[in-house]
């Protein structure tokens, strides 16, 4: 019973990235499905506002992406 009790405390919860983006496409789809109150809108819009940002800013740019895979352009 210990040994359960230590995988569920090393297995914590997460989100990804992915995990992110997929929520902002979620609120578009619900929104354009009119799944949202007129007064529900600014913080809806609000929040998606700050995931995309914190995506955004956290998405690696392409040439950092290649760099990783080991490609060099400057031969």
């Amino acid at each position: 019973m210990t040994e359960a009790t230590t995988n569920q405390e090393q297995e914590s919860p997460s989100l990804s990235l992915q995990d992110l983006a997929s929520i902002v496409q979620i609120i578009d789809l619900c929104s354009q499905r009119g799944a949202f109150q007129g007064s529900e809108l600014e913080a809806v819009g609000a929040l998606r506002g700050r995931i995309q940002g914190f995506v955004a800013a956290n998405t690696p740019a392409e040439e950092e992406q290649k760099g990783e895979d080991g490609e060099n352009n400057n031969d």
